[in-house]
């Protein structure tokens, strides 16, 4: 579905180039949820950025469908079936919650349709549909809301760029059985996580690590997890503060 040819991502900072992704190929398959995991800096944000359309990259091409999509817009990946939640979410002034999740499904979803959507990541659907999505909501509740509206999307390729941020652990909890169905129904589409949670590792099909702008490695589920927690116990990924305690128990 997804393919990634020889990309790499650069800036340039007081005279100075830094490579953020180094020359990554990769593809993400149909009918799966992948979660792209990895040290901090290690350019995983940037990678689903890059997918997104948000960055492009100063090497390397994007496919999407067989179709090279390397110098689209992201209003026009967004039109080729192309979803992206925010790790911190935009805010907009004047358009209400139920607005919004009608713009991303693309029609004029009854208001009982529109409060699956914001039930399913645990909002009370008739406290938050009239709301206006501003400065009123609080980070957790705009992260939950934006995530609805990618469900609203049915995307073919949805990208998640850490969920988990910014909201609570019931919350968290409820999301991950979110993502649970969403991978058991998974028809023609695609789901792409980035994330260090171990209970959202534990859903993924395959798991790609990134580390200096690179894969590491790459494989299912049950070959990749099991070498990261070993890694962790290790203290051999110890760059990354915090790795360790999001791969281990979490914190009641």
């Amino acid at each position: 579905m997804l393919e990634l040819k020889n990309v790499s991502f650069q800036v340039s900072s007081e005279g100075t180039d830094r490579e953020i992704v180094r020359n990554i190929s990769l593809t993400i398959p149909q009918n799966k949820l992948v979660v792209v995991t990895g040290p901090n800096g290690g350019g995983k944000s940037t990678l689903a950025k890059l997918i997104a359309g948000i960055e492009k990259p100063t090497e390397g091409r994007i496919f999407f469908g067989g179709e090279d999509i390397t110098d689209l817009s992201v209003t026009d990946r967004a039109r080729k079936g192309i979803a992206f939640a925010f790790q911190q979410p935009v805010r907009f002034k004047g358009i209400r919650v139920l607005d919004l999740i009608r713009i991303a499904a693309g029609s004029h979803l009854s208001v009982a349709d529109a409060c699956v959507y914001l039930s399913s990541v645990g909002l009370c659907a008739r406290d938050y549909v009239d709301r206006e999505v501003n400065a009123s909501l609080s980070g957790g509740e705009l992260k939950r809301i934006e995530i609805a509206t990618v469900l609203a999307r049915k995307a073919k390729l949805s990208v998640f760029d850490e969920p988990e941020a910014g909201i609570d652990l019931w919350s968290f909890r409820n999301l991950i059985e979110v993502f649970r169905e969403l991978r058991e129904s998974i028809q023609d589409s695609s789901i792409l996580i980035i994330s260090h949670q171990e209970r959202i590792l534990n859903i993924a099909d395959e798991i790609i690590v990134l580390k200096n702008g690179e894969v590491a490695s790459r494989g299912r589920q049950g070959e990749i997890y099991p070498s990261l927690m070993g890694d962790a116990s290790a203290g051999a990924l110890c760059e990354c503060e915090g790795w360790t305690r999001a791969l281990g128990k979490e914190e009641e």
